[in-house]
Protein backbone atom coordinates (compact mmCIF):
# COMPACT_ATOMS: atom_id res chain seq x y z
CA UNK A 1 0.00 0.00 0.00
CA UNK A 2 2.89 2.37 0.74
CA UNK A 3 4.21 1.93 -2.81
CA UNK A 4 0.81 2.84 -4.20
CA UNK A 5 0.61 5.95 -1.99
CA UNK A 6 4.08 7.07 -3.01
CA UNK A 7 3.21 7.06 -6.70
CA UNK A 8 2.73 10.41 -8.35
CA UNK A 9 -0.71 11.20 -9.66
CA UNK A 10 -1.19 9.67 -13.11
CA UNK A 11 1.88 7.41 -12.89
CA UNK A 12 -0.05 4.13 -12.62
CA UNK A 13 -2.32 5.09 -15.47
CA UNK A 14 0.70 5.70 -17.69
CA UNK A 15 2.13 2.30 -16.77
CA UNK A 16 -1.16 0.63 -17.66
CA UNK A 17 -1.24 2.48 -20.99
CA UNK A 18 2.32 1.31 -21.75
CA UNK A 19 1.45 -2.27 -20.82
CA UNK A 20 -1.67 -2.16 -22.99
CA UNK A 21 0.32 -0.80 -25.93
CA UNK A 22 2.90 -3.55 -25.47
CA UNK A 23 0.15 -6.16 -25.36
CA UNK A 24 -1.56 -4.90 -28.52
CA UNK A 25 1.75 -4.67 -30.37
CA UNK A 26 2.55 -8.22 -29.25
CA UNK A 27 -0.77 -9.48 -30.55
CA UNK A 28 0.06 -8.01 -33.92
CA UNK A 29 3.47 -9.70 -33.93
CA UNK A 30 1.92 -13.04 -32.91
CA UNK A 31 -0.45 -12.81 -35.84
CA UNK A 32 2.29 -12.01 -38.34
CA UNK A 33 5.40 -13.89 -37.16
CA UNK A 34 5.77 -17.51 -36.25
CA UNK A 35 8.15 -18.67 -33.47
CA UNK A 36 11.76 -17.77 -34.22
CA UNK A 37 12.99 -21.34 -33.75
CA UNK A 38 11.79 -24.75 -32.81
CA UNK A 39 11.31 -25.22 -29.11
CA UNK A 40 12.04 -28.09 -26.83
CA UNK A 41 8.40 -29.06 -26.80
CA UNK A 42 5.32 -28.15 -28.82
CA UNK A 43 3.12 -25.83 -26.69
CA UNK A 44 -0.67 -26.11 -26.76
CA UNK A 45 -2.79 -23.41 -28.36
CA UNK A 46 -3.05 -20.19 -26.40
CA UNK A 47 0.26 -20.57 -24.50
CA UNK A 48 1.98 -17.82 -26.49
CA UNK A 49 -0.94 -15.50 -25.81
CA UNK A 50 -0.78 -16.29 -22.06
CA UNK A 51 2.98 -15.65 -21.98
CA UNK A 52 2.54 -12.35 -23.77
CA UNK A 53 -0.16 -11.38 -21.30
CA UNK A 54 2.12 -12.23 -18.37
CA UNK A 55 5.01 -10.10 -19.67
CA UNK A 56 2.60 -7.23 -20.35
CA UNK A 57 1.37 -7.43 -16.76
CA UNK A 58 5.04 -7.31 -15.65
CA UNK A 59 5.38 -4.02 -17.53
CA UNK A 60 2.37 -2.62 -15.64
CA UNK A 61 4.03 -3.57 -12.32
CA UNK A 62 7.34 -1.85 -13.11
CA UNK A 63 6.92 0.83 -10.38
CA UNK A 64 4.61 -0.65 -7.74
CA UNK A 65 6.22 -4.12 -7.63
CA UNK A 66 9.46 -4.15 -9.60
CA UNK A 67 10.74 -7.46 -8.26
CA UNK A 68 7.41 -9.20 -8.87
CA UNK A 69 7.23 -7.83 -12.39
CA UNK A 70 10.80 -8.95 -13.14
CA UNK A 71 10.07 -12.43 -11.79
CA UNK A 72 6.87 -12.82 -13.85
CA UNK A 73 8.54 -11.53 -16.99
CA UNK A 74 11.60 -13.76 -16.59
CA UNK A 75 9.50 -16.89 -15.99
CA UNK A 76 7.30 -16.10 -19.00
CA UNK A 77 10.35 -15.43 -21.20
CA UNK A 78 12.05 -18.70 -20.21
CA UNK A 79 8.88 -20.68 -20.94
CA UNK A 80 8.49 -18.87 -24.23
CA UNK A 81 12.14 -19.63 -25.06
CA UNK A 82 11.51 -23.31 -24.43
CA UNK A 83 8.43 -23.16 -26.69
CA UNK A 84 10.26 -21.58 -29.61
CA UNK A 85 10.84 -17.94 -28.56
CA UNK A 86 8.16 -15.68 -30.06
CA UNK A 87 9.27 -12.22 -31.13
CA UNK A 88 6.40 -10.53 -29.27
CA UNK A 89 7.26 -11.94 -25.84
CA UNK A 90 10.99 -11.32 -26.39
CA UNK A 91 10.53 -7.64 -27.22
CA UNK A 92 8.19 -7.04 -24.28
CA UNK A 93 10.68 -8.76 -21.97
CA UNK A 94 13.41 -6.30 -23.00
CA UNK A 95 11.09 -3.56 -21.72
CA UNK A 96 10.76 -5.47 -18.44
CA UNK A 97 14.55 -5.63 -18.07
CA UNK A 98 14.87 -1.91 -18.87
CA UNK A 99 12.20 -0.97 -16.28
CA UNK A 100 13.81 -3.19 -13.62
CA UNK A 101 17.10 -1.28 -13.99
CA UNK A 102 15.40 2.12 -13.94
CA UNK A 103 12.89 1.65 -11.11
CA UNK A 104 14.33 -1.25 -9.09
CA UNK A 105 16.65 -1.06 -6.09
CA UNK A 106 20.34 -0.27 -6.73
CA UNK A 107 21.46 -3.88 -6.29
CA UNK A 108 19.03 -5.13 -8.92
CA UNK A 109 20.65 -3.45 -11.92
CA UNK A 110 24.10 -4.60 -10.80
CA UNK A 111 22.94 -8.21 -10.57
CA UNK A 112 21.14 -8.00 -13.92
CA UNK A 113 24.23 -6.56 -15.60
CA UNK A 114 26.57 -9.26 -14.33
CA UNK A 115 24.08 -12.08 -15.03
CA UNK A 116 23.48 -10.99 -18.63
CA UNK A 117 27.20 -10.50 -19.25
CA UNK A 118 27.81 -14.00 -17.89
CA UNK A 119 25.03 -15.42 -20.09
CA UNK A 120 26.49 -13.68 -23.13
CA UNK A 121 29.92 -15.16 -22.39
CA UNK A 122 28.38 -18.60 -21.82
CA UNK A 123 26.53 -18.39 -25.14
CA UNK A 124 29.77 -17.48 -26.93
CA UNK A 125 31.59 -20.39 -25.27
CA UNK A 126 28.85 -22.88 -26.16
CA UNK A 127 28.85 -21.65 -29.75
CA UNK A 128 32.61 -22.16 -29.99
CA UNK A 129 32.25 -25.66 -28.54
CA UNK A 130 29.44 -26.86 -30.80
CA UNK A 131 30.67 -25.24 -34.02
CA UNK A 132 34.34 -26.03 -33.50
CA UNK A 133 37.10 -24.40 -31.49
CA UNK A 134 38.48 -22.65 -34.55
CA UNK A 135 35.15 -21.41 -35.92
CA UNK A 136 34.34 -17.79 -35.20
CA UNK A 137 30.78 -18.38 -36.31
CA UNK A 138 30.11 -19.75 -32.84
CA UNK A 139 30.39 -16.25 -31.46
CA UNK A 140 27.25 -15.31 -33.35
CA UNK A 141 25.26 -17.21 -30.74
CA UNK A 142 26.17 -14.51 -28.20
CA UNK A 143 24.72 -11.67 -30.33
CA UNK A 144 21.01 -12.31 -29.63
CA UNK A 145 21.77 -12.84 -25.95
CA UNK A 146 23.55 -9.48 -25.82
CA UNK A 147 20.74 -7.75 -27.70
CA UNK A 148 18.02 -9.22 -25.52
CA UNK A 149 19.80 -9.03 -22.15
CA UNK A 150 22.83 -6.72 -22.07
CA UNK A 151 21.55 -3.88 -24.26
CA UNK A 152 18.29 -3.18 -22.32
CA UNK A 153 20.16 -3.40 -19.01
CA UNK A 154 22.87 -0.97 -20.11
CA UNK A 155 20.23 1.44 -21.47
CA UNK A 156 18.31 1.25 -18.18
CA UNK A 157 21.47 1.91 -16.16
CA UNK A 158 22.21 5.01 -18.21
CA UNK A 159 18.68 6.37 -17.73
CA UNK A 160 18.80 5.57 -14.01
CA UNK A 161 22.11 7.35 -13.50
CA UNK A 162 20.78 10.38 -15.34
CA UNK A 163 17.65 10.39 -13.16
CA UNK A 164 19.69 9.99 -9.98
CA UNK A 165 21.99 12.82 -10.99
CA UNK A 166 19.01 15.05 -11.77
CA UNK A 167 17.44 14.20 -8.40
CA UNK A 168 20.73 14.98 -6.64
CA UNK A 169 21.03 18.31 -8.44
CA UNK A 170 17.42 19.12 -7.57
CA UNK A 171 18.03 18.26 -3.91
CA UNK A 172 21.20 20.36 -3.95
CA UNK A 173 19.31 23.28 -5.48
CA UNK A 174 16.57 22.98 -2.84
CA UNK A 175 19.18 22.85 -0.09
CA UNK A 176 20.91 25.90 -1.55
CA UNK A 177 17.58 27.71 -1.67
CA UNK A 178 16.90 26.80 1.97
CA UNK A 179 20.35 28.00 2.99
CA UNK A 180 19.85 31.22 1.06
CA UNK A 181 16.50 31.75 2.78
CA UNK A 182 18.11 31.05 6.15
CA UNK A 183 20.91 33.52 5.38
CA UNK A 184 18.32 36.07 4.32
CA UNK A 185 16.38 35.65 7.54
CA UNK A 186 19.56 35.92 9.59
CA UNK A 187 20.54 39.05 7.69
CA UNK A 188 17.09 40.55 8.30
CA UNK A 189 17.32 39.69 12.00
CA UNK A 190 20.82 41.18 12.23
CA UNK A 191 19.68 44.32 10.41
CA UNK A 192 16.69 44.67 12.70
CA UNK A 193 18.96 44.30 15.71
CA UNK A 194 21.33 46.91 14.31
CA UNK A 195 18.47 49.32 13.58
CA UNK A 196 17.05 48.78 17.08
CA UNK A 197 20.46 49.51 18.58
CA UNK A 198 20.85 52.63 16.47
CA UNK A 199 17.37 53.85 17.38
CA UNK A 200 18.15 53.30 21.04
CA UNK A 201 21.43 55.16 20.80
CA UNK A 202 19.99 58.01 18.75
CA UNK A 203 16.73 58.59 20.60
CA UNK A 204 16.97 57.09 24.09
CA UNK A 205 20.03 59.07 25.19
CA UNK A 206 18.56 62.41 24.19
CA UNK A 207 15.16 61.55 25.65
CA UNK A 208 16.82 60.52 28.91
CA UNK A 209 18.39 63.96 29.22
CA UNK A 210 15.04 65.57 28.36
CA UNK A 211 13.22 63.48 30.98
CA UNK A 212 15.81 64.18 33.66
CA UNK A 213 15.61 67.97 33.23
CA UNK A 214 11.84 67.97 32.86
CA UNK A 215 11.59 65.97 36.11
CA UNK A 216 13.90 68.43 37.83
CA UNK A 217 11.83 71.42 36.70
CA UNK A 218 8.59 69.81 37.84
CA UNK A 219 9.85 68.46 41.15
CA UNK A 220 11.91 71.42 42.41
CA UNK A 221 9.72 74.44 43.10
CA UNK A 222 12.53 76.73 44.25
CA UNK A 223 14.24 77.05 40.87
CA UNK A 224 14.76 80.61 39.73
CA UNK A 225 14.21 81.92 36.23
CA UNK A 226 17.82 81.33 35.14
CA UNK A 227 17.79 77.71 36.28
CA UNK A 228 14.49 77.04 34.50
CA UNK A 229 15.82 78.61 31.32
CA UNK A 230 18.99 76.51 31.58
CA UNK A 231 16.92 73.32 31.94
CA UNK A 232 14.67 74.29 29.03
CA UNK A 233 17.74 75.10 26.93
CA UNK A 234 19.15 71.62 27.59
CA UNK A 235 15.76 70.05 26.80
CA UNK A 236 15.52 71.93 23.51
CA UNK A 237 19.10 71.13 22.53
CA UNK A 238 18.68 67.41 23.15
CA UNK A 239 15.32 67.36 21.38
CA UNK A 240 16.67 69.13 18.31
CA UNK A 241 19.78 66.97 18.09
CA UNK A 242 17.83 63.78 18.72
CA UNK A 243 15.38 64.59 15.92
CA UNK A 244 18.23 65.60 13.61
CA UNK A 245 20.11 62.35 14.21
CA UNK A 246 16.96 60.27 13.77
CA UNK A 247 16.12 62.11 10.54
CA UNK A 248 19.67 61.54 9.33
CA UNK A 249 19.49 57.79 10.04
CA UNK A 250 16.07 57.44 8.39
CA UNK A 251 17.45 59.22 5.35
CA UNK A 252 20.26 56.69 5.12
CA UNK A 253 17.74 53.84 5.31
CA UNK A 254 15.54 55.21 2.54
CA UNK A 255 15.57 53.73 -0.94
CA UNK A 256 17.50 55.67 -3.62
CA UNK A 257 14.21 56.41 -5.40
CA UNK A 258 12.80 58.04 -2.29
CA UNK A 259 15.96 60.12 -1.90
CA UNK A 260 15.67 61.22 -5.53
CA UNK A 261 12.05 62.22 -5.04
CA UNK A 262 12.91 64.39 -2.04
CA UNK A 263 15.98 65.88 -3.69
CA UNK A 264 14.01 68.83 -5.04
CA UNK A 265 13.28 70.05 -1.53
CA UNK A 266 16.88 70.27 -0.43
CA UNK A 267 16.94 74.03 -0.82
CA UNK A 268 14.11 74.41 1.70
CA UNK A 269 15.65 74.75 5.17
CA UNK A 270 14.52 72.23 7.76
CA UNK A 271 12.83 73.83 10.78
CA UNK A 272 14.92 71.85 13.24
CA UNK A 273 18.26 71.94 11.41
CA UNK A 274 19.43 75.19 12.95
CA UNK A 275 22.07 73.59 15.10
CA UNK A 276 22.84 70.83 12.56
CA UNK A 277 23.04 67.11 13.21
CA UNK A 278 25.78 65.67 15.35
CA UNK A 279 28.16 63.77 13.18
CA UNK A 280 28.62 60.35 14.80
CA UNK A 281 32.41 60.53 15.02
CA UNK A 282 34.78 60.31 17.93
CA UNK A 283 36.21 63.68 16.89
CA UNK A 284 32.82 65.22 17.78
CA UNK A 285 32.86 63.81 21.32
CA UNK A 286 33.30 67.40 22.61
CA UNK A 287 29.63 67.95 21.94
CA UNK A 288 28.73 65.01 24.14
CA UNK A 289 30.97 66.40 26.85
CA UNK A 290 29.32 69.83 26.60
CA UNK A 291 25.87 68.25 26.72
CA UNK A 292 26.75 66.21 29.80
CA UNK A 293 28.18 69.26 31.58
CA UNK A 294 25.17 71.33 30.57
CA UNK A 295 22.90 68.64 31.98
CA UNK A 296 24.58 69.01 35.38
CA UNK A 297 27.15 66.22 35.31
CA UNK A 298 30.60 67.31 36.59
CA UNK A 299 32.81 65.77 33.92
CA UNK A 300 36.57 65.76 33.44
CA UNK A 301 37.64 64.97 29.87
CA UNK A 302 41.15 64.20 28.67
CA UNK A 303 42.68 62.82 25.48
CA UNK A 304 45.88 60.78 25.51
CA UNK A 305 48.07 60.12 22.51
CA UNK A 306 47.95 61.53 19.02
CA UNK A 307 44.51 61.26 17.38
CA UNK A 308 44.51 59.49 14.02
CA UNK A 309 41.80 58.97 11.39
CA UNK A 310 39.64 56.01 12.41
CA UNK A 311 37.65 53.57 10.28
CA UNK A 312 33.99 54.44 9.97
CA UNK A 313 32.82 51.52 12.11
CA UNK A 314 35.28 52.28 14.90
CA UNK A 315 34.47 56.01 14.75
CA UNK A 316 30.73 55.40 15.09
CA UNK A 317 31.07 52.70 17.76
CA UNK A 318 33.36 54.87 19.89
CA UNK A 319 30.99 57.82 19.66
CA UNK A 320 27.96 55.71 20.61
CA UNK A 321 29.78 54.04 23.50
CA UNK A 322 30.77 57.41 24.96
CA UNK A 323 27.23 58.69 24.43
CA UNK A 324 25.63 55.73 26.20
CA UNK A 325 28.16 55.69 29.05
CA UNK A 326 27.73 59.42 29.74
CA UNK A 327 23.96 59.04 29.67
CA UNK A 328 24.18 56.24 32.23
CA UNK A 329 26.51 58.35 34.36
CA UNK A 330 24.01 61.20 34.24
CA UNK A 331 21.07 58.96 35.12
CA UNK A 332 22.66 56.76 37.78
CA UNK A 333 25.77 58.60 38.92
CA UNK A 334 26.05 60.60 42.14
CA UNK A 335 29.22 62.54 41.63
CA UNK A 336 31.94 63.65 39.22
CA UNK A 337 32.70 61.55 36.15
CA UNK A 338 35.85 61.10 34.09
CA UNK A 339 36.13 60.44 30.37
CA UNK A 340 39.48 59.35 28.96
CA UNK A 341 40.13 58.74 25.26
CA UNK A 342 43.52 57.09 24.74
CA UNK A 343 44.86 56.76 21.20
CA UNK A 344 47.33 53.88 20.98
CA UNK A 345 49.13 52.25 18.05
CA UNK A 346 46.52 50.00 16.47
CA UNK A 347 43.71 50.73 18.94
CA UNK A 348 41.69 53.38 20.73
CA UNK A 349 40.70 52.94 24.39
CA UNK A 350 37.70 54.60 26.02
CA UNK A 351 37.32 54.78 29.79
CA UNK A 352 34.33 56.35 31.57
CA UNK A 353 34.21 56.38 35.38
CA UNK A 354 31.59 57.87 37.67
CA UNK A 355 30.57 57.63 41.33
CA UNK A 356 27.47 55.74 42.42
CA UNK A 357 25.23 55.77 45.46
CA UNK A 358 26.31 53.78 48.51
CA UNK A 359 23.75 51.03 47.88
CA UNK A 360 25.03 50.38 44.40
CA UNK A 361 28.67 49.60 45.01
CA UNK A 362 29.38 50.34 48.61
CA UNK A 363 31.23 53.51 47.63
CA UNK A 364 31.47 56.08 50.38
CA UNK A 365 29.27 59.12 50.27
CA UNK A 366 27.38 60.70 47.42
CA UNK A 367 27.37 64.23 46.14
CA UNK A 368 23.84 64.14 44.79
CA UNK A 369 20.83 61.90 44.23
CA UNK A 370 20.91 59.98 40.92
CA UNK A 371 19.07 62.08 38.35
CA UNK A 372 17.54 59.05 36.68
CA UNK A 373 15.84 57.66 39.75
CA UNK A 374 12.39 56.40 38.82
CA UNK A 375 12.89 56.83 35.07
CA UNK A 376 12.09 53.79 32.90
CA UNK A 377 14.93 52.14 31.02
CA UNK A 378 15.16 49.53 28.29
CA UNK A 379 18.16 47.83 29.85
CA UNK A 380 19.85 47.65 26.45
CA UNK A 381 22.65 50.14 27.02
CA UNK A 382 25.35 47.77 28.24
CA UNK A 383 24.19 45.09 25.81
CA UNK A 384 24.44 47.49 22.89
CA UNK A 385 27.91 48.66 23.88
CA UNK A 386 29.11 45.10 24.34
CA UNK A 387 27.73 44.07 20.93
CA UNK A 388 29.40 46.99 19.19
CA UNK A 389 32.77 46.12 20.67
CA UNK A 390 32.31 42.41 19.88
CA UNK A 391 31.53 43.15 16.23
CA UNK A 392 34.82 45.04 15.97
CA UNK A 393 36.75 42.26 17.77
CA UNK A 394 37.60 44.54 20.66
CA UNK A 395 37.49 44.19 24.44
CA UNK A 396 34.77 45.56 26.69
CA UNK A 397 34.32 45.61 30.47
CA UNK A 398 31.71 47.33 32.61
CA UNK A 399 31.19 47.01 36.33
CA UNK A 400 31.85 48.38 39.80
CA UNK A 401 35.26 49.76 40.67
CA UNK A 402 36.79 51.11 43.89
CA UNK A 403 34.98 54.42 43.78
CA UNK A 404 31.99 53.81 41.54
CA UNK A 405 31.33 52.41 38.09
CA UNK A 406 33.75 52.00 35.19
CA UNK A 407 33.10 51.36 31.50
CA UNK A 408 36.16 50.43 29.44
CA UNK A 409 36.23 49.66 25.73
CA UNK A 410 39.24 49.01 23.54
CA UNK A 411 38.59 49.09 19.79
CA UNK A 412 41.22 47.85 17.31
CA UNK A 413 41.91 49.99 14.27
CA UNK A 414 44.02 47.41 12.39
CA UNK A 415 43.25 46.16 8.87
CA UNK A 416 40.91 43.48 10.24
CA UNK A 417 38.58 46.21 11.50
CA UNK A 418 38.25 47.62 7.99
CA UNK A 419 37.19 44.25 6.63
CA UNK A 420 34.64 43.63 9.38
CA UNK A 421 33.11 47.12 9.49
CA UNK A 422 29.57 46.44 10.74
CA UNK A 423 28.25 49.92 10.00
CA UNK A 424 29.49 50.88 6.56
CA UNK A 425 26.66 53.28 5.86
CA UNK A 426 25.75 54.66 9.27
CA UNK A 427 27.91 57.76 9.16
CA UNK A 428 27.68 60.53 6.62
CA UNK A 429 30.61 61.08 4.32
Amino acid sequence: MAAWRNLERGTMSRDIVLASASYLGGLLLLAVYHPLNEGIFDPPAGVSLALLTTTSVAVALRRVATRTGLTLGTVAFLIDLACGSSLATTLVYTQVLFDACVYGPPRMWRWLLWINIALTGLAAALGMIFLGPWSWHGLALAVPVALIGVLPVVSGIGVRQYRDQAAAERARAEQTARLAELDRRQAVAAERSRMARELHDVVANHLSAVAIHATAVLSVSSLDRAQVEQALRVIRENSVQGLAEMRQMIGLLREPAESAETGADRDVPAPLAVDGPVRPRLAEVDRLVDQARGAGLPLRFETLGEPEPLPVGVDLAAYRIVQEALTNALKHGTGPATLTVAHRPGSVRLTIENRLARGATGAPGADRTPAGTGLPGAGAGLIGMRERVALLHGRFTAGPCDHGWRVSAELPVAERTHRTDPYPSSAPA
